[in-house]
């Protein structure tokens, strides 16, 4: 549309007639927030493409007014007759690139149902947007966006000042109440529970799903009746939650056991976005209550299991130590390897206890780095520290691991340490280690220094500890390793790559 500055000045006098810089777009920040709810998503926005911009005259979950026309998603969408979706836009040739989703918001998921005007003219989308991927919209949710992008036209077009006033009053008349219908009717047949309230926090409004799944009578949890309608053991912990909301402004979100028409009290989850007027200052709340009982019970169950079988693995790892101690002591010719094996096979137990605890007594307390590298060489290097403190000095970053990685990790540091303490540095008193952890984007370098200790000059031959070594780092973790055997000590420099230390690195 901008190809000629004919072409763009008839599209400025098009959306001139909507007069979209007077304001005043109250009903949109409601479409907003409830095309957020409806779809589960943090942002919705109403998008006007302009020739060199895109503007918002309504948003949720986004403080950014406008951006430029050229990295819009808006502008493919409104000129589609459908609704369009991009499930992942960093796989999207068109969108992989693009400052919006390489940068903030990061747009992963984007669907918008083109906004066009009574002549047949585009002027943008109503759009709702999510940082993770997404398949698609379900069938409900594609109507109502459809349904709320119909409202949103309707609203825009009661603006326009070319025509006739007592037309535009009957229609702009017969539009609103046909977009109170059509919002009640949505809400109504929404499978969550809808409610809505004044600023000050008094419910004034529930859709038919509330009635039907409390069995209250309508109107009975009106103003601070729905607290009641929570488990005792959760009314004061709602109350101070909502009123924080209330009072900062900030989304409300709370598990709580809600009472459900049979009597039982089900798990349900609250949430809630304030919609805020032209100046700032909220005008309503909108809320959803969803039942995640079954899922509820569900992880409960998957929890008693994993620390059932985690327990179960300790075990494993002590009977195993437990034999191979008792196998030393009956052939003493081999007591030096097993004894190896054994500490081995402790350190292993070590790590899976560290990342898969299998009771509340043996998990990591808050502050011992539960879920963190430090934490895990803290328990593998416990022997190696006197009355000074440690003699293995840690410094840098501090990055997270999981169960994935926590088991090669042990192994690695544990010959590490081993081997030091049996030639290196650690094998004298004034002996030290340092180790130097730097974690970026892609990979995360370890520094491991030995210094104070005797001489030490590589055999020649590669022993079981150093296949350990590589096994672990290389194979296992998928990094590099180089070694550096200097006068006062070993230096050896790993690459890992993130990914391979944390799943949460790998889906960053």
């Amino acid at each position: 549309m901008a190809d000629g500055r004919g072409l763009a000045t008839d599209r400025a006098a098009l959306l001139a007639l909507y007069d979209f810089d007077a304001g005043g777009f109250r009903m949109l920040d409601d479409i907003t927030a409830f095309a957020s709810a409806l779809c589960n998503a943090p942002i919705a926005l109403v998008s006007i493409v302009e020739d060199v911009r895109q503007r918002f005259l309504a948003r949720t979950g986004l403080d950014a007014e406008e951006t430029p026309r050229d990295v819009s998603f808006c502008a493919h969408a409104m000129l589609g007759g459908d609704i369009f979706v991009v499930p992942d836009a960093t796989k999207h040739p068109g969108f992989a690139d693009n400052q919006l989703v390489t940068g903030p918001p990061h747009i992963r998921f984007y669907a918008g149902a083109p906004l066009v005007a009574s002549d047949g003219e585009p002027l943008g989308a109503l759009c709702v947007i999510d940082s993770v991927p997404r398949a698609d919209l379900t069938p409900l949710q594609r109507q109502g966006l459809t349904v709320l992008a119909r409202q949103v036209m309707a609203e825009l077009e009661a603006r326009r000042r070319d025509r006739d006033i007592m037309l535009r009053q009957q229609l702009d008349a017969a539009a609103v109440a046909d977009s109170e219908r059509m919002f009640r009717t949505l809400a109504d047949t929404m499978p969550q529970m809808v409610w809505s309230t004044l600023p000050d926090g008094f419910h004034d409004y529930y859709n038919a799903r509330w009635y039907e799944y409390t069995g209250v009578p309508v109107g009975s949890t009106d103003g601070e009746g729905w607290n009641g309608m929570f488990h005792p053991d959760d009314q004061q912990r709602a109350w101070g939650r909502w009123r924080h909301s209330l009072k900062t402004g900030e989304p409300y979100e709370i598990e709580y056991r809600l009472r459900h028409h049979s009597g039982d009290y089900r798990w349900t989850l609250g949430r809630a976005l304030p919609i805020r007027d032209a100046h700032g200052a909220i005008s309503r709340w909108i809320g959803t209550c969803t039942d995640i009982h079954e899922q509820k019970l569900m992880m409960e169950e998957r929890e008693m299991i994993a620390h059932e079988l985690s327990h179960r693995i300790k075990n494993i790892f002590s009977v195993i130590a437990g034999l191979i101690g008792l196998s030393a002591r009956q052939h003493p010719q081999i007591r030096d390897v097993a004894d190896d094996l054994r500490d081995r096979i402790l350190a292993l137990g070590r790590a899976h206890d560290f990342v898969r605890p299998h009771s509340a007594e043996s998990a990591p307390q808050v502050g011992q780095g539960h879920g963190r590298l430090w934490g895990i060489l803290d328990q593998i290097f416990a022997p190696y520290r006197n009355d000074e403190g440690s003699r293995i000095l840690l410094t840098g970053d501090d990055p997270m691991i999981d169960d994935r990685s926590a088991t090669p990790l042990a192994l690695l540091f544990h010959e590490l340490a081993t081997n030091a303490a049996k030639y290196g540095a650690l094998s004298v008193p004034s002996g030290r280690v340092h180790l130097h952890i730097a974690q970026a984007a892609q990979a995360v370098r370890i520094d491991w220094r030995e210094e104070g200790g005797p001489p030490v000059a590589p055999s020649g031959q590669e022993g079981f500890g150093s296949r350990l070594i590589s096994l672990s780092v290389e194979r296992q973790l998928g990094g590099r390793i180089m070694r550096d055997w200097q006068p006062d000590g070993l230096r050896l420099s790993l690459s890992i790559p993130s990914r391979s230390m944390s799943r949460v690195g790998e889906r960053a």
